[in-house]
């Protein structure tokens, strides 16, 4: 039996209050089967374990890491089924570092052609032409083929 087992169940504006996360949230994860309700009262009013303080917060901190609720859920599951999601983890962990530094890359290129762009002389953006919005952006802009 889990610590938890023997505290009282919260219901969702307690979870809110010492969670943070908002009804709106915890309702959602719920729906998408993040969270469990353990009980309802006969009010129909949810009662959770205070184990989902802990499952939010892991929710949460995940998200704030980059993983999607899709991978959340999975890793979740893993944990249900009463195994370390570790491996999972790592897997996802690695795939995200890569993405950063594809994204890295991609900012360095866009930061190298702003750059290149803010060194167009102001008297190129004087030009006037009918078919010009703005000459130091269309001057290395590919021009759209016409037929």
């Amino acid at each position: 039996m889990t610590q938890s087992a023997s505290l009282p169940l919260l219901k969702i504006g307690e979870l809110h209050a010492q969670s943070q996360v908002s009804i709106k949230t915890i309702r959602y994860y719920e729906e998408i089967g993040l969270l469990q309700a353990a009980s309802r009262t006969e009010g129909g009013f949810r009662l959770f374990s205070p184990d989902t303080l802990t499952r939010l917060a892991f929710v949460k901190r995940s998200q704030r890491l980059g993983f999607s609720l899709q991978e959340i859920r999975h890793i979740l599951e893993i944990h249900d089924q009463g195994q370390l999601p570790c491996a999972e983890v790592r897997e996802n962990l690695e795939r995200k570092i890569h993405d950063i530094d594809d994204r890295i890359q991609q900012l360095q290129t866009l930061k190298q052609e702003l750059t290149a762009l803010m060194q167009i002389p102001d008297e190129a953006s004087d030009r006037s032409s009918d078919t010009m919005i703005c000459p130091i952006l269309q001057s290395s802009a590919r021009q759209p083929q016409t037929a």
